[in-house]
């Protein structure tokens, strides 16, 4: 009996094998580069056993100066198959992945030279976590949006000028050219790949299979992660973001704020700015949103309601939030983001009084 996987969602007889190569260097971060070839090779697995192909669809071939050991960032070692170097037209998705250390990225001229050269030779070109420095110091991001780990995007920005730099998605897609947040989110772009290739379905179970999310677009803001980095190490701002997203739909501005931590309001933006890299309105508008999310995801109350309980006041003002800060409105984000019986992301400010618990508790 076949076992099957999954049900293709349309006939494919023009499907095709997709090599795909993906770089490696001393000190690549390895999730970086497992976390997408694993994807690859768990969708492979499916379409093979599903009898949907005959052969792996996605052959994988690990590139590196020259075949053999490879040291990761975290001192295991892999094995590169190839030496890349040559311009070569079998590769349909070529991969650069990134490193803690930025200048082990960028380390070899080479590497940087033929990326550029194979840009126009593979249909897709991808960077994981800070592999888009790479592609960036090769020229190929200039003019486009792009994203990389959110602890690099300042670095990013002022390195490279020419690209608009957008540090709390995921991933982003221009043309043929992809971008990915830090480490796993080049799972999430992985999928969203196999998802082109062959159909959501296929892409789903796949995600089951390594039991992670199908659920996060390139568009979906990773916002309450930043809400939690950017708690700050003044006391009194700290407690008065914590205070902010226990209460969204208090009073929030500038005077009110100054008011509670005993600052003129100038100085009080001033400070604020300077500890978060937020003004206190854009932090607020990320908390209120985190708010809305949440209640989105875990009760059945009308948007008008949630819009109230999360602060924006209306539904309008609500869905201006949603579509700047996150490219989808609150009615799409609650169909696309939240599923019977998925557990609902979790509050940034649980995670942020977590936080203030363990440094006031030494532990």
């Amino acid at each position: 009996m076949v076992n099957h996987l999954f049900v293709p969602e349309a006939d494919t007889p023009d499907a095709k094998v997709k090599r795909i190569g993906i770089v490696a260097f001393d000190g690549v971060e390895l999730l970086d580069l497992t976390g997408p070839l694993d994807v690859f090779g768990m969708s492979a697995l499916g379409l093979l056993k599903a009898g949907v192909v005959s052969e792996t669809p996605y052959p994988i071939e690990v590139l590196a100066r020259q075949p053999g050991l490879i040291t990761s960032s975290s001192g295991l070692r892999l094995h590169a198959d190839s030496a890349y170097g040559q311009l070569r037209d079998d590769l349909d998705t070529l991969l650069i992945p990134g490193s803690p250390d930025i200048s082990a990225v960028l380390a070899d001229p080479g590497l940087i030279a033929w990326v550029r050269a194979m840009s126009t030779r593979v249909r897709r070109l991808v960077s994981i976590c800070t592999g888009a420095f790479l592609l960036a110091e090769a020229g190929l991001l200039d003019g486009l949006r792009a994203t990389t780990h959110w602890a690099f995007c300042d670095r990013f920005a002022h390195d490279y000028p020419a690209v608009s730099v957008e540090p709390d998605r995921i991933f982003l897609r221009a043309g043929h050219i992809a971008t990915s947040g830090g480490i796993t989110s080049g799972i999430d772009l992985a999928l969203s790949l196999v998802e082109e290739d062959w159909g959501r379905e296929a892409a789903l179970l796949t995600a089951r299979y390594l039991v992670v999310f199908l659920k996060r677009p390139g568009g979906q803001s990773q916002f309450s992660g930043f809400l939690v980095s950017e708690a700050t190490k003044n006391a009194d701002l700290r407690e008065l973001q914590l205070w902010i997203m226990q209460n969204p739909a208090e009073q929030h501005s500038v005077d009110a704020l100054a008011a509670r931590v005993a600052m003129s309001p100038r100085n009080f933006a001033r400070v604020f700015q300077l500890e978060t890299g937020l003004t206190p309105a854009k932090f607020v508008e990320k908390a209120r949103i985190d708010a809305a999310r949440h209640l989105l995801g875990t009760t059945d109350s009308r948007i008008e309601s949630v819009a109230v309980k999360a602060g924006f006041g209306d539904a309008e003002r609500m869905r201006r939030a949603f579509l700047r800060n996150l490219g989808v409105n609150p009615v799409n984000y609650r169909e696309r983001f939240t599923s019977p019986g998925q557990e609902p992301p979790p509050l940034a400010v649980d995670r942020l009084d977590a936080t203030i618990r363990a440094q006031m508790t030494g532990f």
